[in-house]
């Protein structure tokens, strides 16, 4: 089976690492400094904090700049994106995105626009041009650690930069998240943020722990068959693994579970990822030249210097029902975004959503491959035979 998503980073050494944390499940511990440290020394900058996920290290920024007003936003993004903006108590007004790079397009600003949050969708460098000099900045790297701007790393170039450490972007530890910037006032701003916020409760590090284990020692192994699916959707359902959406945000819902400190046990399943990261990222290279060379009738993105494509995006006017036709034949290609503000089912209106007709369009016609370490060139081969007979 070839899929996108659910654990797809996860090599031996990460899942027995994961066993051995589940008897060892420490919140604190020295892991969290040496993650936040390499992450300085990686990134070249002066201040890294951690946190247990992307959305938490985004209202550590947006509640450290202590900024009432709205925070220009893209479309074509995930609840993950904009709900922490309305949790800490901003308003988000979306921008609409660039069809070719799936990036901010033009910015418009209101009258009350004090930040501008700039994603770097699938692991493809925003033009950070766009950027009024006036407006403070704020990179969403989920998606795009290691990639780069006119040679320099993507999260140097504004005030403050989150990464995502989730379960299928660059690097996994399931939940995870890093804040870092140069700046002075904000980094002391953002340390006391961390210290009061306390840790995440040792049942949901439990949670995290078991999915590299049940996903690779069961359900994976199994999803072809209908029990494989069974096994996931009763994990989620009983609480044994932890989803990556909650319903509740869905809805613009705060779970209890925001905003928590990394927890040590996690920091060491980053640590373990964070060390073969250049050799993830080449190997999303070599994996997106080689759709980009094959694969016809499908209109691919522009060859961007410094790309890592945690996804490597594609558009087609048929690309929901080449999604659905693909999951029949248990190719798990994936679906991001088909909506506006992703998942499909979040309520817009809770999320604040407004028109942008770009990010509309592409929610229709965009499809993207995977590129993560456990595709090889084998699987992708098949994944480009499957789609040229469908376009």
């Amino acid at each position: 089976m070839i899929t996108i998503s659910l654990s797809p980073n996860t090599e031996k050494d990460d899942i027995l690492l994961a066993l051995k944390l589940v008897f060892c499940r420490k919140k604190k511990g020295k892991a969290i400094k040496e993650l936040e440290d390499k992450f300085k020394e990686y990134l070249g900058v002066k201040y890294a904090f951690s946190f247990n996920s992307g959305r938490s290290s985004l209202m550590a920024i947006l509640q450290s700049l202590d900024l009432k007003g709205d925070v220009l936003l893209q479309s074509f993004t995930c609840n993950a994106a904009a709900n922490p903006i309305i949790w800490s108590g901003t308003n988000p007004v979306y921008q609409d995105c660039d069809e070719n790079t799936f990036n901010i397009g033009d910015i418009k600003r209101t009258d009350k626009s004090k930040i501008v949050m700039v994603q770097h969708t699938f692991g493809i460098p925003a033009d950070i041009t766009k950027v009024p000099s006036d407006l403070i900045l704020i990179e969403d790297c989920a998606h795009a650690l290691g990639a780069e701007y006119n040679g320099k790393k993507v999260g140097t170039f504004g005030k403050a930069a989150f990464f995502s450490f989730s379960r299928d972007k660059i690097i996994s530890s399931v939940y995870g998240g890093m804040v870092v910037t140069n700046d002075d006032a904000l980094a002391e701003k953002i340390k006391k943020f961390q210290e009061e916020i306390g840790y995440p409760s040792s049942w949901w590090i439990l949670q995290q722990l078991l999915h590299p284990l049940l996903m690779n020692w069961l359900i994976l192994p199994t999803y072809k068959l209908f029990i494989g699916k069974a096994i996931l959707v009763l994990s989620q359902w009983f609480h044994i693994l932890s989803k990556a959406v909650h319903w509740e945000e869905k809805q613009g819902i705060k779970p209890s579970y925001f905003p928590k400190r990394m927890p040590n046990a996690l920091a060491l399943l980053a640590l373990n990822q964070f060390k073969k990261l250049e050799r993830f990222n080449n190997h999303r290279k070599e994996i997106a030249n080689f759709y980009r060379q094959n694969l016809k009738g499908f209109t691919h993105p522009p060859e961007i210097e410094g790309s890592v494509y945690l996804r490597y995006p594609v558009k087609h006017p048929k690309a929901h029902e080449i999604i659905k036709k693909a999951w029949k034949k248990n190719i798990l290609i994936g679906d991001w975004y088909t909506n506006p503000v992703a998942p499909a089912d979040t309520n817009l209106d809770k999320l604040k959503y407004t028109q942008c007709p770009n990010a509309e369009k592409l929610s229709k016609i965009t499809l993207n491959l995977p590129t993560h370490i456990n595709i090889s060139l084998k699987e992708a081969k098949t994944i480009v035979d499957f789609l040229n007979k469908l376009a």
